[in-house]
């Protein structure tokens, strides 16, 4: 079967490449099924129809602040007024009485006849409650009715993963309830003998297993339904039995190691053997080794073993598909060109680098972590982000690089 993106060959695909055919794969998948929520539940899920106002924001005019509200030609020049009536907020004004102003409160609704406001600051409250008003222009201070929504805007289409900005803006027009895709079930595990839980001793030749909790721990953070299916022994048939039984319950399989060359790497094997594998071997470094097919019908993801290398990969690849599989519209960031403080030398592979991202009396420049082993977890808690070099580029003290902070990725 030809991917179009060379990994049949045994080349190694680019990023691009891979991105633009986990899309299509994504979206040539059945939707996920369609759930009502209420507001308060939505945050974090994937809107999978459109929302329009039914209702105009603010509803009627009203003050941008406590102060005094008043036809602004009686106070072309300045002027005395009466205080004809108090308006707090939810509170029905009465027509303004011609020649008299109107006590007003931040958010309450301007009273028919009134078209300005005066903040309470610059009036003075004579001894017998009349007060002075400085000159004013018609619209000062008052806040146009529909001027945040009008009727009929659409706010959100399909594909918009709610913010909790985004609540409080479906709050606004009165949204109780939302129709949104069901959170992706996503199984997550690990492959390796030599993999051992935290809090349990370690033997000779033996590592804590770290990627299964950065793993989880991500896609728990992007609002994904995680299940943790454990770690798998380094056997092959016991991996084929355990892709099967995932396959069943799960929207996708997550994995980490047993999809390189070595003779204990049976998580490729058995994907070949129980479905098909449709990408293998990614173009960058850390993440040579990404995989991707279908465990039956059910779609699988293989991250590589090194913990930077799952890092890395999750970022670029790995999230952008579990995103567009929900149904998000999702477009992965845009990197910003920063100077680097460091030199390096060309490579053959698109290589990701850890750096941070410092402030200098001459802006902002890229510092390198000092060993960018694929094997230091260290350097991504250290790091704010991801800068890359490509095939072939060195890299002088200067020159800039693409960079893109692990906030962006994630947001």
């Amino acid at each position: 079967m030809s991917t179009g993106c060379g990994c049949e060959r045994g080349n190694l695909a680019t990023l691009d490449e891979v991105l633009g055919h986990l899309r299509k794969e994504a979206l040539s998948l059945p939707g996920v099924d369609a759930i009502r929520l209420p507001l308060c539940q939505a945050r974090g899920m994937v809107l999978v129809e459109s929302v329009s106002s039914t209702i105009q924001v603010p509803p009627a005019d009203n003050s941008a602040m406590d102060g005094y509200a008043l036809r602004a030609a009686d106070a072309a020049t300045g002027a005395v007024l009466e205080v004809s009536q108090r308006i707090p907020a939810g509170v029905a004004p009465q027509p303004l009485t011609p020649g008299t102003c109107a006590r007003i409160f931040t958010g309450a609704e301007i009273p028919p006849g009134a078209d300005a406001v005066v903040m309470q600051e610059d009036t003075e409250i004579l001894p017998d409650n009349r007060v002075r008003l400085p000159p004013v222009n018609a619209g000062e201070n008052v806040r146009r009715a529909g001027q945040d929504i009008a009727v009929g805007t659409q706010l959100f289409a399909p594909g918009r993963r709610l913010q909790a900005a985004d609540i409080g803006l479906l709050a606004s027009i009165g949204v109780a309830s939302v129709l949104v895709a069901r959170r992706l079930r996503v199984a997550v595990l690990s492959s390796g003998d030599e993999l051992v839980q935290p809090g349990e001793p370690l033997a000779a030749g033996q590592l804590y297993n770290s990627n299964q909790y950065t793993i989880v721990s991500t896609l728990e953070e992007m609002g994904f339904d995680v299940h943790d299916a454990g770690t798998l022994p380094d056997d092959l048939v016991a991996t084929r039995l355990r892709l099967t039984e995932l396959a069943t319950t799960a929207d996708v399989i997550v994995s980490s190691g047993g999809v390189s060359v070595g003779e204990e790497d049976h998580l490729k094997a058995a994907v070949e053997a129980e479905g098909r594998l449709v990408l293998w071997k990614l173009g960058i470094k850390p993440g040579k080794p990404l995989a991707f097919g279908y465990v039956n019908e059910t779609p699988f993801i293989g991250l590589p073993g090194n913990p930077v290398a799952v890092w890395v990969t999750l970022l670029v690849a790995a999230l952008p598909w579990l995103r567009w599989r929900q149904g998000e519209s999702y477009v992965p960031p845009v990197p910003n060109p920063v100077p680097c403080a460091f030199t390096r030398k060309a490579g053959k592979r698109r290589e990701y680098l850890r750096v941070q991202r410092q402030q200098v009396q001459d802006g902002v420049q890229l510092v390198a972590y000092p060993n960018q082993s694929s094997g230091v977890l260290s350097s991504v808690c250290w790091s704010h982000g991801l800068a890359w070099q490509e095939p072939g580029q060195s890299v002088a003290e200067g020159d800039a690089l693409p960079f893109i902070s692990y906030a962006d990725w994630l947001a």
